[in-house]
């Protein structure tokens, strides 16, 4: 769910120091542009291969957003552009007010990805009804007609009513179905003739037997709710305290989750807002029991206050709703492991340092127990671990500078195919470091960034 403050002020420094001084234009287009681009990027590293994402915005950037949306995920990976209801009465300062925003669905490998049928609204339930009294309950009909064309000769047949009347297909249309499945239908009264039983025929389909229903790209409010219910919902939970503008209703995250998630699926709002995507994972997890997980990112100083204290509060129960259950951890980020100027933040902790630098290498968390030679001494203090036959050293002191040379190597212990080694210099020749399959990796110059 995209947050569209641009005039942040963390985004305005950022804005300014990449985009420089026409950054403080924010009224251009491509500066919003600027902003959202390497977020997005990131987002399709991190998107699973049958994954989606959903972006909610207004008219002011969505057809940019299909443009960039395009050029980084790929025309053929778009999915639709739902409209979303999220009024319920006009706006009575405008002659012609908007009663809609969009959310703009895009997959990372369209042949990677089904969507799922959602449950049947209440409003669609009423749909269903049961005219004749069938034992199997209500009931809805749907056309037995299909476009004329790619048919075969057993789409043409003449049905006989209950009243006698003889019917064939309209005119440029067939029967959807086989004769022969009509006739089974038929025989287990399966198809409905209308009241006086000589309408043209339509076949019942029974709400015990709905695994749900499809969905369009029109989300009337009435199924997936609106701002002033998303409001109402942040006043049962905080009251007076919440201050929180625009916030999405709970139904509206619950018919995306419904339609692009299983029950272990890992869920990423990258602009958490409220947590209302938090609130409809922990719905949905109660309503089904599943065991869907979620990740909520947050830059604004009401995180802790209004985000995670929202989730809190779900979980435990607020007002008169019974709590989902459930947990969450609430964490922030550190210390930047680099200067403006590039140079290392000592001020993080050299174990905080060994432990980026193993996992950069390895994507694995370090090991923090002590590993001992054969001969039972203590490995170099410098070993980071191995992994695939590597050895990895992080060779370095905050008030020094290291040297990768020979009387570092004769304190390597641990035996490994290759060795991967940081320092600040090195002193070891090409040809011998490659003969002795050695790597050497300059600090903080070859550190890999995220």
């Amino acid at each position: 769910v995209y947050n569209d403050k641009v005039n942040d002020p963390k985004i305005l420094k950022w804005l300014h120091s990449v985009v420089g001084k026409e950054g403080e234009d924010l009224s251009r287009h491509d500066k919003w542009l600027c902003m959202m681009y390497p977020r997005l990027r990131l987002l399709h590293k991190l998107l699973a291969p049958d994954g989606a994402i959903f972006i909610s915005i207004d008219d002011n950037e969505q057809a940019n957003l299909k443009l960039v949306m395009d050029e980084i995920f790929g025309g053929g990976n778009f999915v639709a552009n739902v409209i979303w209801q999220k009024r319920t009465a006009p706006d009575a300062r405008l002659n012609l007010g908007s009663a809609h925003d969009f959310v703009v669905c895009y997959v990372k490998e369209k042949r990677s990805k089904n969507f799922n049928l959602v449950p049947l609204t209440q409003g669609r339930e009423k749909d269903y009804k049961n005219p004749d009294n069938d034992v199997r309950g209500a009931w809805a009909s749907v056309d037995l007609t299909g476009q004329k064309g790619h048919t075969t000769e057993n789409q043409f047949y003449e049905i006989n009513t209950p009243s006698g009347k003889k019917l064939t297909p309209p005119k440029n249309r067939c029967w959807a179905i086989a004769e022969s499945t009509f006739n089974a239908l038929n025989s287990d009264n399966r198809i409905w003739f209308g009241k006086d039983g000589n309408a043209k025929p339509r076949q019942k389909k029974f709400l015990f037997e709905s695994e749900g229903t499809t969905v369009w790209t029109w989300w009337a409010n009435t199924e997936v709710g609106h701002n002033q219910e998303a409001a109402k919902q942040l006043l049962e939970i905080f009251g007076d305290e919440a201050g929180f503008e625009t916030p999405k209703p709970t139904r509206l995250i619950e018919r995306i989750l419904r339609l692009a998630t299983n029950s272990n699926s890992i869920i990423l709002d990258s602009f958490a807002g409220s947590g209302t995507t938090a609130h409809a994972v922990l719905n949905l997890n109660k309503a089904d029991g599943g065991n869907r997980k979620y990740i909520l990112i947050e830059m604004e100083d009401y995180a802790e206050r209004i985000t995670a204290e929202r989730v809190k509060r779900v979980i435990a129960g607020y007002g008169d709703k019974e709590g989902t259950g459930g947990s969450f951890t609430y964490c922030t980020i550190g210390e930047p492991l680099f200067h403006e100027n590039q140079t290392l933040n000592e001020a993080v902790g050299v174990a905080k340092i060994r432990e980026y630098i193993w996992f950069t290498e390895t994507g694995l968390p370090i090991q923090k127990s002590k590993v001992k030679s054969k001969n039972g001494e203590a490995v170099n203090a410098y070993f980071l671990g191995k992994q695939h036959d590597a050895g990895y050293y992080f060779y370095y002191e905050p008030q020094e500078l290291t040297t990768l040379d020979n009387a570092f190597l004769s304190s390597i212990v641990e035996a490994a195919g290759s060795y991967i080694i940081y320092a600040d210099n090195c002193l070891l020749g090409k040809a011998f470091m490659q003969q002795k399959g050695i790597i050497f990796k300059k600090i903080p110059r070859d550190i890999t960034r995220f």
